[in-house]
Order: structure tokens, then sequence, then C-alpha cells
């Protein structure tokens, strides 16, 4: 599959985060994009989309992202959710691994390690 191709779910309670992240997706190509305010609305939308990768903020309301990882986890074991926080402490990553995020990335957005991430997804390096 292709990126062009991919269903991709963004879950931050930030609207200008998601733009962000929108926007750099879309630079490599992302055009098919659902997004989602606080992780109760994540775990919706994944339901409803089945989307072929999520991003997701550790922080928001309703439910945190660490929560939503484990409720998506549930839904679909195979899901691929990359966390993009602010607040990446050593537990919490560690807890977002342990939920089933494949990966972390760190704000502010470094494209770079975007790129890398969507390489492995979608190009299988």
């Amino acid at each position: 599959m292709k990126l062009e191709d991919a269903k991709i779910l963004i879950g931050d309670d930030s609207i200008l985060a998601r733009k962000q992240l929108k926007d750099v997706l879309t630079t490599f190509g992302g055009k098919h994009f659902f997004e989602a305010a606080n992780g109760q609305e994540a775990i919706e939308k994944f339901k409803a989309e089945k989307p072929d990768i999520v991003f997701l903020d550790i922080v928001m309301p309703q439910k945190d992202g660490i929560s939503a990882v484990s409720e998506i986890c549930r839904i679909d074991p195979d899901a691929y959710i990359i966390i993009v926080s602010s607040v990446g402490t050593q537990t919490q990553l560690r807890n977002a691994i342990e939920a089933g995020a494949r990966d972390f990335i760190q704000k502010p957005l470094n494209t770079d390690q975007i790129k890398s991430i969507l390489s492995v997804k979608f190009e299988g390096r």
C-alpha cells in the first residue's frame, strides 16, 4: 500500500497540532484524513473508518492517548499507532509501547522522523 491510498487518523485536542501533522503528511503523499479531538473520538473514528495508520497525542480530554491505544489495539491488534506528544517521558513512552503503539514522535514535529516512520509502514524499510 502507498501513503496516497492510506486512511490516516490524527487524534489531538489541538486543532493547530492536527493541521501541522496533516500538512507534513500531505507533503509525503497523504490524502485521506480523519481527525479526532480526544481519545474517545479517536476510538470511535477508528471503529468507523478502519484507518491504516493512527497518530495520537498522549494528553487529551475524555480519554488520554495511552488509554485510546489500548482500546484500539483490543479492537485490532495489528493497528499501526504512532504517539505524537510533547510530554515524552520515559515512563509514558514505555506505557505507550506496552499499550501497542509502534513508535513515538516528539513535538515539535521532525519531518525526517515522520518520513522514516512512514517508510517503515508503507515501503517496508
